[in-house]
């Protein structure tokens, strides 16, 4: 059993009609694998963490250092608890094509470098700076299009907009996917030190099992909108996740 503390709960997600209600918490300082063939659910249930399409009679809580827990029921309200998503498609749902790279990272977070409804440009660069040389984004000019840049700088700015909301948990969806094998990396390193140093929740849908393997804790795996199994990284294995994956028992060699 984890000592480390809860910092969100989540009670009667039900993803599909006449699937199981799912149950659970997450621990701060975690990271949490979600895995699953396309379609299964995982998808629909990171969205319903982030505050999306929640099911009716569910309940997702943030849960304060005190105890006390504060529960949401859209992604705005998520958002200013703390609870962050990353949208799988930055093309179509994550950059605004037409912006620059700072306004692109500024955007959600506009309130925190404001007073008196002026923004505050200096503290802002500042701030996409101290993001910059953490991730190793490349781009000619913070006022640069955000379209100049490669994807997988576009990648870490999304990243980098998420961390400047000071999130307490980050619901990433397929973060490395169309992404080179150095940021690929990057994006790892950067996980493990937000998990382990920085103590935030990291919950991780990935389509690729190796990945979840190499950076997460445990691993949720997904079958019919249903949560199949839960392993823990002593028991993780590319042939307990595809079992699980496809309703079947493990078998040792």
């Amino acid at each position: 059993m984890s000592s480390k503390q809860i910092i969100l709960s989540y009670e009667n997600l039900v993803l599909a009609p006449g699937r199981k209600a799912l149950s659970g918490t997450i621990r701060a300082g975690e990271i949490t694998g979600l895995a699953g063939l396309e379609g299964h659910g995982q998808e629909q249930f990171l969205l319903a963490l982030a505050g999306f399409n929640q099911p009716r009679h569910s309940t997702v809580e943030v849960v304060a250092g005190s105890g006390v827990k504060n529960a949401y029921r859209n992604h705005h309200d998520a958002a200013k608890r703390g609870v962050v998503y990353l949208p799988r498609d930055r093309r179509a749902t994550g950059i605004f094509p037409v912006l620059s790279v700072l306004d692109n990272f500024g955007m959600p977070s506009m309130p925190r470098f404001s007073w008196a409804g002026i923004l505050n440009r200096r503290k802002q660069k500042e701030e996409l700076q101290r993001h910059t040389d953490f991730l190793s984004i490349r781009y000619p000019a913070m006022d640069a299009p955000i379209t100049t840049l490669s994807g997988g700088n576009q990648q870490k700015v999304l990243l980098a907009r998420l961390l400047a909301l000071q999130p307490r948990v980050m619901l990433l969806n397929d973060p490395t996917r169309g992404v080179d094998l150095n940021t690929r990396m990057k994006f790892y390193e950067a996980f493990r030190k937000l998990a382990r140093e920085e103590g935030i929740a990291l919950v991780i849908s990935s389509s690729e099992i190796e990945e979840i393997l190499q950076i997460c804790d445990s691993v949720s795996v997904f079958r019919d909108f249903e949560c199949s199994k839960t392993i823990g990284k002593s028991q993780m294995s590319m042939s307990g996740v595809l079992a699980a994956m496809f309703g079947q028992e493990e078998v040792e060699l």
